[in-house]
């Protein structure tokens, strides 16, 4: 049940970990060579992550993905492909996480909603996204 992968015109457009998914150690769920990486760890209590950090390595981002975090009610994610029609249809309830990849995606809030939206920065402005109709 972990994760659910979406797919348009042969590209991982979204993933989607549900609240209740479950791993027995660490695993990530999107490729390698993804500008936004997103995995699910499960550790006991008193694990430790080990102090560390991250180093300085330049990399090139030409496409924002963005994850968002249903904290708050449910709503319905639209994924569409290139020819402007949608491909998948994906109700979030609170706790459901989705990793948006490729392709064009809607949010419809079906109930009020709290949603945390996590995506690379720095913010490009008007230049960041287009409209697809």
């Amino acid at each position: 049940m972990v994760p659910e992968l979406y797919r348009t015109q042969d590209k991982l457009s979204a993933i989607v970990i549900r609240r209740h998914a479950k791993v027995e150690d660490i695993e990530f769920f999107s490729p390698a060579d993804f500008s936004q990486q997103i995995g699910l760890m499960a550790r006991p209590s008193g694990y430790r992550v080990a102090p560390h950090v991250h180093n300085l390595i330049p990399r090139e981002i030409t496409q924002t993905q963005e994850v968002l975090i249903v904290r708050k009610g449910v709503c319905t994610v639209r994924l569409y492909g290139d020819s402007k029609i949608v491909e998948h249809e994906i109700t979030l309830n609170e706790g459901d996480v989705i990793l948006l990849a490729h392709g064009g995606h809607e949010v419809e809030m079906l109930t009020d909603c709290e949603l945390l939206e996590i995506k690379q920065g720095p913010y490009a402005g008007s230049s960041d996204k287009s409209p697809l109709f």
